[in-house]
């Protein structure tokens, strides 16, 4: 016979012999409790002072008996991880509650957790007969944001709703709106951000590019999420608390996966995934997912890989160091290699060959880049945040095809163009890969043999997107990539693009405060100034002092 579960210790053995023979009860399917089995709990749960509750099956049959305390039932592992999207689990609990109070937190959270069919609690009188029944059952995503309905009946003798037509109309329309929701096949997340330093604006700008970046790598965004705190937790960076109502919040909408815009340790990503059974990723794997999207040439597609590979590696999971097999003599015999120590070293061989491919491509570009320089052909690089334009000014100004999308690093690879002068001058002009916030250290590493070439540049077009709220906050981070890059002292024109978005008093006042050179690349409109400006800094004022040409003076 099945042995009760849970806080059994001290019970006497007439106790555990009434408990054992519950799981020979049957109730009909379409209740939720008998008023006989109702009344067996409630006399047991009386007599032993403790919560009692059972796990019933959509027959009618008791699966599995569960001993608390006084004031909460711990529930056996049924699997914690969420039963499925559209199904649930086929289970409902019913259990006493001493003092006939409504259901808990902790009573809701597990129905939505293990996705039950339903949660009920007696209500205890003082002579051991049943009560009140509260009872609750999931309800799918709705405008108030609630998770389930609760109900309440005066006596488990009242008439109750029928269960299994209750389940049978829930799961239908589960089914019908996941159905719906499935059309396109793209993945569907919720974005969670955490804001640390009190600046609740600046982490709401930073959740705004966050879904720009995921609507970008062709992830449908459900919801967004910003918590306030002092510091990260250590385990989950939000709280337990917030993490619980992610939970929810992520079983009712049928996310695929979570994306945080801080960057998660290991060890936060694997507890957040055990808590939620679902796809974690951070703002770095969503960047390094958009490059490998977009990577068109061998070159680009290798520096992707080798940036994966780097942020991969010191994720892989860790293990007991006692598993090594690796050293000789005593206590170093055994099996050998441990897996993990084989797919460790398997990525450090591969990155190690990457390197040297990399290394290898970056020679060719040198030598490309001596044969310009004996032609003595200037060289215009444009540098900028992502979809700030730079596609669409290199076309603009070449009459070129480079492709352009209203998406965040449409391109990578960088692609280079003549482009004759009014003076009959010629220069290369090369687009750049584009440059974000945080960009992960891995990605710059990466492509910093495609950077390079902005080394060699004459002159650097900083295009901005001047009809961008954020354009200040965009422009610090491109200059502190290329102070990273030792690119600081080169001398470099602000291009400030999309000025037919804003009004003419707009772009006088960002002249007059910054310098530079508005434009508007989709339109041509003051290319011709841009043109001009970039000359005089290219062949007229060649010893300039380079914070003159940084202003476009």
């Amino acid at each position: 016979m099945n042995e009760p579960f849970g806080n059994t210790l001290g019970l006497k053995a007439s106790e555990l012999k009434a408990l054992r023979h519950t799981y020979r009860r049957r109730i009909s399917p379409h209740e939720i409790v008998s008023a006989d089995l109702a009344r067996h709990l409630s006399e047991l749960s009386r007599q032993i002072h403790r919560q009692v509750g059972v796990l019933l099956n959509r027959k009618g049959e008791v699966e599995q008996v569960m001993v608390g305390n006084a004031h909460k039932l711990e529930l056996p592992d049924i699997g914690r991880a969420r039963a499925g999207q559209v199904r649930l689990r086929g289970l409902r609990l019913v259990h006493t509650h001493l003092k006939s109070e409504q259901l808990t937190k902790d009573d809701l959270t597990d129905l939505a957790l293990l996705r039950l069919d339903m949660v009920a609690a007696i209500g205890v009188h003082d002579d051991g007969l049943p009560g009140v029944l509260h009872f609750a059952h999931l309800v799918p995503e709705n405008g108030a944001g609630t998770y389930w309905r609760t109900e309440t009946l005066p006596s488990v003798h009242e008439r109750q709703p029928d269960l299994l037509e209750t389940m049978s109309a829930l799961e239908e329309e589960l089914s019908r709106r996941a159905s719906a929701r499935r059309v396109d096949g793209r993945e569907r997340a919720i974005l969670v951000a955490v804001c640390l330093d009190g600046h609740r604006g600046r982490a709401e700008a930073s959740l705004t590019e966050l879904a720009e970046l995921a609507r970008t790598a062709g992830v449908e965004v459900l919801d967004q999420i910003l918590q306030t705190r002092h510091q990260p937790d250590p385990r989950y960076l939000i709280g337990r608390g917030k993490l619980e109502e992610l939970n929810l919040r992520s079983m009712q909408l049928m996310a695929d996966l979570i994306v945080f815009d801080k960057d998660l340790a290991p060890s936060q990503a694997r507890h957040i995934g055990e808590e939620t059974s679902l796809k974690v990723l951070d703002r770095t794997q969503l960047i390094l997912d958009i490059f490998a999207q977009r990577a068109q040439s061998a070159d680009g597609k290798l520096q992707v890989e080798l940036a994966q590979l780097r942020y991969l590696l010191p994720r892989l999971s860790q293990s007991d160091d006692s598993l090594s097999r690796l050293a000789g003599g005593i206590g170093g015999r055994g099996p050998g290699e441990t897996k993990l120590e084989i797919d460790r070293r398997r990525v450090r061989d591969r990155i190690a060959h990457l390197e040297s491919r990399i290394e290898s491509l970056s020679r060719e570009r040198q030598v490309r880049r001596a044969q310009r320089s004996r032609r003595e052909l200037p060289v215009i690089s444009i540098v900028g945040y992502t979809n700030a334009g730079k596609s669409t000014l290199l076309n603009a100004l070449t009459d070129s095809e480079v492709l352009v999308e209203d998406k965040l690093f449409a391109t990578l690879d960088p692609t280079s163009r003549r482009l004759r002068f009014p003076e009959e001058r010629e220069v290369i002009i090369t687009d750049t890969v584009g440059f974000i916030r945080d960009l992960p250290k891995d990605l710059i590493n990466a492509f910093r043999a495609t950077l390079e070439e902005l080394a060699d540049a004459s002159l650097l077009l900083h295009v901005v997107d001047a009809s961008d709220a954020r354009h200040e906050a965009q422009v610090q981070a491109v200059e502190a990539i290329l102070a990273s890059l030792e690119l600081s002292e080169k001398p470099r024109l602000l291009v400030w693009n999309k000025v037919d978005l804003l009004p003419e008093d707009g772009v006088a006042a960002l002249l007059r405060s910054r310098g530079g050179v508005a434009i508007s690349a989709a339109s041509r409109q003051g290319l011709e100034e841009l043109l001009r400006k970039a000359g005089r800094a290219l062949f007229c004022q060649a010893g300039a002092p380079e914070g003159a040409l940084a202003l476009g003076q």
